[in-house]
């Protein structure tokens, strides 16, 4: 048996909160529209009268000739699975149900028109809630939401000095494309509805509000309708979507992303569609983002998104060819490197001694190709390419935030932080108190500084005992890396001994790899439990100390090893007859190569396999889920109306997509990016390339999930991006600090000029040079003699070198910070 039930309610507002008699607003609004000659000039004041006539016009209006949907609501029962629960099932699908139909009428209460729509197939019915929201609603809460709305047209003020360069010299740019239907640009001021016609459009109801302000209005409402007390969090639509008491709410999509027909005229295109043709397919990838039309269909805190990350790829650009190039140089410096050639050819001149206590003595010749594999990255051309990438990461950043002003100055969202931004429904229903709003002049939730500062430093101890937790994995890592070099070496095999150290670093990566997507999942929810019990008081705060809390655990759980290997291993090994252990267990010292090279290795296990899983993740999963998503729904609408299956209405095509998860994980994935970039790229110079390979997919990927894969998100508004800009900031001053030292002590770029100014300019020798002989105490209870690397003398003690060697190491990272420690202009 199929039937499908609709209902629709849409009366008067109720419960809307009304203002209480008091004089007309006759707050100065600088009148933008052009006015006829016998009334005031241009930049008048309204006065009270005026106004007066203006709210009256106003409601004098007719309403659109047909309600249109603006939020959609979804909840699915299963009427058989029904008959089979308990009573403790059951008595939750009742409360659920209660919750359910009381926040449905408080909505009713609030002034919305609610639509139900049920598709019943037999054991299963879907419920789609669709909420519209008349005029009156709407002017209320554009007003108490501070939303901006447009007083005058302007020309659009988008400019591209590379464009304008390009067409200076006549050469053509293929970057650029003309995109249909480009949004205009607006003054804009708060809405206030006793100045309502001094809007533009406000003469058209059905146009007025754009379905984004709808969207947003619409939203606003659902979040701080109760279904229940107040204080006990019983309201809002996201408890209900965690409860499951709704499966799903979203925003409709502007119709399907695909033209009807090839022929169409770009005029004839709807917004996403036109998001679609020019910027989610996969043949646009060198083409400009149309961040305009970005900005109007998703709202600013998407479109900063992707001016972002397609601003970092731009910048990519220069830095992954000179990476090339360096790693270029260094392929053709490998078989004309006098050292190099010295240890390859060195036979049996140069016996190591044991990497164990049970190994055996092994050919320095042996490890040739793990010196060749070095040279790749440790040579002259390594140092410019620090220096560039350091100057390359502080003009990039100062670029953006001069690109980021830009666009919050465009889109009108430069004072959204200190004025337009409401606290969060979630911290009025909590907070203990009220207090005045030095800056907005009115009363709103308080929470107390001093209470929030206390959960802030006991949330902190949280994180520091979730740092420690990596700190512990990083050092069961260690021991395996050093137990597995040792099982390797004593095999009696010459060519798997010589790589042990190798074979054993790179399975630890792996391993270290798995430990870091399972931590990274358990902490991502213990994080949002901490911030949410901080009580912040807006959104972005909120944003942003939850971010902060998960950067700090992803930079430890993503970086730890990397620096244990470019700063820690080798440094505490001693030497022959007296070696440092760990647990019982001798320390790691670095390969033949140096452990320059295990660094670059760590770094493209990690940064590339990561790209690897999530863009696997990203293409893979969502069409997985959404095919059973859209299986599930149509089996069950094939059954209900077989008829009609082949129609669709615009809810049940939007309600197999799959729900939008937020831009967290994307920006998190390209800051940890952004730092395996300039932080170690010392030891990796393909580093840039494979980032900027990864974004080309990455912006494409990101795009078609939004336009067409995901749900409509509610358009949110962004003054910029957050915290994210000062983590930046952060890792880029890291960077200098950090690849001033990997060229100092890990590199051996000293070490080869030291020894060119004392010793042999052509470096002929210098193998020789790094090796130290052991003990008398060793070779005697050996009966052999053996080398091993350091600047040590024959009893173990360091020599002379080591010391002016660290002298010059130490003057290379003052000098190195130089350019960083300069003070700025005004600072």
């Amino acid at each position: 048996m199929t039937s499908e039930a609709s209902s629709r309610s849409c009366r008067a507002r109720i419960g809307m909160p009304r203002r209480l008699a008091r004089e007309e607003d006759s707050t100065i609004l600088i009148d933008m529209v052009p006015i006829a000659k016998n009334e005031d000039s241009y930049g008048s004041t309204a006065s009270t009268s005026q106004l007066n006539g203006h709210q009256e016009a106003a409601g004098r209006m007719g309403s659109p000739s047909k309600p249109r949907v603006d939020f959609v609501l979804v909840w699915e029962e299963d009427l058989k699975l029904g008959e089979q629960q308990d009573s403790t099932i059951r008595d939750k699908t009742d409360t659920h149900a209660a919750w359910r139909e009381t926040f449905l009428e408080n909505l009713r209460a609030a002034g919305l028109c609610v639509d139900q729509r049920t598709m019943q197939d037999g054991p299963g019915t879907v419920h789609y809630i669709l909420l519209s929201a008349p005029w009156a609603v709407l002017c209320y809460y554009a007003e108490d939401l501070r939303l901006k709305l447009p007083l005058q047209e302007l020309p659009n003020q988008a400019s591209n000095w590379s464009a304008g360069l390009l067409a200076w010299l006549g050469i053509p740019n293929i970057l650029q494309e003309d995109v249909p239907g480009v949004p205009p640009e607006y003054y804009s001021c708060q809405f206030k509805l006793s100045k309502l016609s001094r809007f533009l459009g406000s003469d058209n109801q059905d146009t007025f509000f754009t379905s984004t302000k709808r969207h947003q209005i619409l939203f606003a409402i659902l979040a701080k309708t109760p279904y229940g007390h107040e204080k006990k969090g019983l309201f809002g639509i996201d408890q209900l979507l965690a409860e499951g008491v709704f499966t799903a709410a979203f925003p409709l999509h502007d119709g399907p992303f695909r033209t009807p027909l090839e022929g169409t005229q770009a005029s004839g295109l709807t917004q996403r569609q036109i998001l679609f043709q020019y910027w989610a397919r996969w043949h646009k990838w060198y083409k400009c983002q149309p961040l305009d039309h970005v900005r109007s269909y998703f709202g600013e805190k998407v479109a900063l998104y992707f001016a972002w990350l397609g601003f970092y790829t731009g910048w990519l650009l220069p830095a992954a060819a000179v990476g090339t190039l360096v790693f270029l140089v260094g392929c053709f410096m490998v078989f004309s490197d006098v050292p190099t050639q010295e240890l390859c050819s060195s036979a049996d001149n140069f016996e190591m001694c044991p990497l164990c206590l049970d190994c055996p003595f092994w050919l320095l010749s042996s490890s040739c190709s793990l010196v060749q594999a070095s040279r790749l990255f440790d040579h002259g051309g390594t140092v410019f390419f620090s220096m560039f990438m350091a100057l390359w990461a502080v003009l990039l950043l100062e670029h953006w935030k001069r690109m980021s002003a830009t666009l919050a100055y465009r889109w009108g969202c430069s004072d959204y932080e200190d004025i337009e931004e409401r606290p969060r429904p979630q911290f009025a229903a909590s907070a203990p108190m009220t207090a005045l709003n030095p800056i907005t002049g009115e009363d709103e939730p308080y929470f107390p500084e001093r209470s929030r500062l206390r959960r802030v430093l006991a949330g902190s101890v949280v994180v520091v005992m979730m740092v420690a937790v990596v700190i512990m994995c990083l050092v069961s890592i260690i021991l395996y890396r050093a137990i597995m070099a040792i099982l390797m070496s004593r095999l009696n095999n010459t060519v798997l001994a010589a790589w042990a150290s190798r074979i054993a670093s790179f399975t630890g990566s792996v391993v270290n790899l798995v430990f870091i997507l399972i931590l990274s999942k358990i902490y991502m929810a213990l994080a949002h439990i901490l911030t949410r019990w901080e009580m912040h008081r807006t959104q972005t705060k909120f944003e942003d100390a939850f971010t902060l809390k998960v950067f700090i655990f992803q930079f430890v759980n993503f970086y730890s090893s990397p620096i244990y290997i470019a700063f820690f291993k080798g440094r505490f090994v001693g030497y022959p007859g007296n070696y440092h252990t760990l647990f019982g267990v001798r320390n790691e010292e670095c390969a033949a190569g140096g452990c320059l090279i295990e660094l670059a290795q760590e770094l493209l296990v990690i940064m590339v396999g990561k790209q690897i899983i999530n863009n696997v993740q990203e293409i893979l999963v969502p069409k997985l889920q959404s095919w059973w998503q859209k299986f599930r729904l149509r089996s069950k609408k094939r059954k209900a109306r077989p008829r009609e299956a082949a129609g669709q209405e615009p809810w049940e095509a939007d309600y197999e997509l799959l729900p939008c998860e937020g831009l967290f994980q994307e920006y998190l994935e390209m800051v940890l990016q952004f730092g395996f970039v300039t932080i170690f790229v010392a030891a990796c110079p393909l580093a840039p390339l494979f980032a900027l390979l990864n974004n080309w997919v990455e912006i494409r990927l990101d795009a078609r999930k939004f336009v067409c894969q995901h749900r409509r998100p509610v358009a949110e508004r962004a003054q910029d991006i957050g915290i994210w800009s000062h983590i930046l900031a952060g890792i880029a001053h890291l960077a200098v600090v950090s690849n001033a030292f990997l060229l100092a002590f890990t590199s051996d770029f000293l070490p080869r000029a030291y020894y060119r100014g004392t010793r042999a300019g052509d470096l002929h020798g210098f193998v020789n040079f790094t090796l130290a002989s052991a003990p008398p105490a060793f070779a005697a209870a050996h009966n052999r003699t053996c080398r091993y690397q350091a600047f040590r003398e024959d009893d173990g003690q360091y020599s002379p070198t080591y010391w002016n060697l660290l002298a010059i190491r130490l003057a290379f990272v003052i000098v190195f910070e130089v350019p960083k420690l300069r003070p700025r202009d005004g600072s």
